[in-house]
């Protein structure tokens, strides 16, 4: 019964109109961090988190919007070159939206430029602060930079937000063994 009244919940959030409301303001996001946070079903997990990802993308400038979907083609090509200038020209137009922030992160962690993506995940947690994706991907930038501490300090943090965030479980295993394996 708990289940089908979650699925319903979940239902009424997803067709509630968007118009006028995007990005982290809006205030649906509440519900589905609380939701998402005592879940014990994985399925409802995951729509929970795409849901989620979909407010986070969507600005409330439509220039940002049409910033993104340019920037995300960029990003599937492999652009990463074009992918960076639009979001330095997304976060210029736009500095509160978290979301711009997080994705240049991503953008430079690709390129291998940590320091920076560390600054810019740090910036969306400012504006954004249960942004568990941004947590999750500070973890893999630490685990990038050799930074084992800082990454698995990382990735327990995004699970406080995100208890069934995929495959940082695992890589919580993993970090605990190795680091508990350099001690003597």
């Amino acid at each position: 019964m708990a289940r089908i009244l979650s699925l319903m919940l979940l239902c009424a959030l997803l067709i509630t109109p968007m118009i006028g409301v995007a990005g982290q303001s809006d205030d649906r996001l509440n519900e589905l961090f609380a939701r998402l946070h005592v879940t014990q079903d994985p399925a409802e997990a995951q729509q929970l988190e795409k849901f989620i990802w979909v407010i986070w993308k969507r600005s409330e400038l439509e220039s940002t919007n049409i910033l993104m979907q340019q920037v995300e083609e960029a990003m599937n090509t492999g652009d990463f070159a074009t992918a960076l200038q639009t979001f330095n020209a997304m976060v210029k137009l736009e500095p509160k939206f978290a979301e711009g922030w997080n994705k240049r992160a991503t953008i430079h962690y690709l390129i291998d430029n940590y320091a920076a993506s560390v600054a810019d995940v740090e910036r969306t947690f400012a504006l954004e602060p249960p942004h568990f994706g941004a947590l999750a991907g500070l973890g893999v930038v630490y685990d990038a930079m050799n930074e084992k501490k800082k990454a698995l300090e990382a990735y327990r943090s995004a699970l406080e937000m995100h208890p069934n965030l995929f495959g940082v479980h695992l890589r919580i295993q993993q970090l605990s063994k190795e680091i508990e394996g350099q001690k003597i």
